[in-house]
């Protein structure tokens, strides 16, 4: 026996018997077929008078979405080249068909004279469905004359786009901990998607860790050693919430910064120093004391004041005339000595025969 499927339907052969066995359908499992326009004609450049446009690139850089390809160069023919875009979704629900980028949408690549088409949301309108795969064309065209359409190769804007890293970072350091404040890539609003964000740090020479992921854009890095140096870089993860599919982004630039000490640590810091000041000061006072005493004479030498010359004899040297020096003996003559009461010793004849003897 042997099976032969045919249109979607299984045979089996017994002996020249057709049996019909069963059905599968399988097209709710297939993809939609791509428009004929996307089938590509090999005679179709050699009938059509304007060459295509060549190397499209499509830039998806954060809400950035942006087609451009090289222009379409025409020999002795000063006619302007114009370019049309088309645009078609590829989703089941969808009709798969292609649809000009004209003045009745957002987007206007219709008959334009730049060689790249900008579709990126304005406010929190969003122009392509970031979860859908998405198919551009593009064409010249000059008056009647057209070229062959350049089909770009699908893409979808949640799984390619590439995202920065967060901006505007603000870092604030704690009592053992460092309080991160930053802004998001960019407004994700029209793309129904969110952000959440990686913080990767180090102590300086350390071993490196990550604490995520924060949907806030007020983070709080906590138990952090105190008067320790910190290095960290910080990641966002764009999330889009109707596909289920996640994006992560790039890595800030290192930034480090210092922590500072808790209330144990400023307590424990007050205590040493006002310990090292006593010491110190005890140590002084002794080394002070110590000094004194085995270099008495040089201190006393230091602190005594310098002799001087009395008054009087300093008038006399400078006016030897005058009657000074009698003065001064007048001054010195001997007085009668006063007491107030006299006080009268007496010893015993022994003991004055001891005195006189010794």
């Amino acid at each position: 026996s042997r099976e032969t499927p045919l249109n979607g339907v299984a045979y089996e052969w017994f002996d020249d018997v057709h049996l019909n066995i069963f059905v599968i359908d399988l097209s709710p499992f297939l993809s939609p077929p791509l428009p004929p326009s996307l089938v590509l004609c090999p005679f179709q450049d050699s009938l059509s008078q304007l060459p295509a446009p060549r190397n499209p690139k499509v830039r998806l850089h954060n809400a950035e979405q942006v087609l451009s390809w090289e222009p379409v160069s025409l020999s002795n023919d000063t006619r302007p080249v114009v370019y049309q875009v088309q645009h078609f979704t590829d989703a089941r629900w969808f009709n798969s068909t292609w649809y000009d980028l004209s003045d009745k949408v957002e987007v206007k690549c219709m008959n334009i004279t730049t060689t790249e088409c900008d579709f990126t949301p304005k406010g929190n309108s969003v122009f392509l469905r970031p979860e859908f795969d998405t198919f551009l064309r593009v064409r010249a065209k000059v008056d009647e004359l057209v070229s062959p359409w350049l089909t770009v190769p699908s893409f979808q804007y949640c799984r390619n786009v590439t995202v920065g890293p967060p901006e505007n970072i603000w870092v604030t350091p704690g009592e053992g901990s460092l309080i991160i404040r930053l802004s998001s890539p960019f407004d994700v609003r029209a793309f129904s998607a969110t952000f959440l964000y990686y913080v990767h740090y180090w102590e300086k020479a350390g071993i490196q860790q990550v604490k995520g992921p924060f949907r806030s854009t007020s983070i709080v890095l906590n138990d952090l050693k105190p008067l320790r140096e910190y290095c960290l870089q910080i990641k966002a993860q764009l999330v889009c919430e109707k596909g289920n599919i996640s994006r992560p982004g790039h890595l800030s630039n290192v930034s480090c910064y210092k922590t500072a000490m808790d209330a144990a640590t400023k307590l424990q810091q007050i205590i040493v120093i006002a310990v090292g000041l006593f010491l110190f000061l005890s140590m002084l006072a002794g080394a002070c004391f110590f000094l004194v005493l085995k270099y008495r004479g040089l201190v006393k030498y230091w602190f005594h004041s310098p002799p001087s010359i009395p008054l009087q004899i300093e008038e006399y040297l400078k006016d030897p005339a005058q009657p000074i020096l009698e003065a001064l003996d007048k001054d010195s003559s001997p007085k009668d000595d006063a007491w107030d009461s006299v006080s009268v010793v007496s010893f015993p004849e022994k003991e004055q025969e001891d005195v006189l003897h010794s």
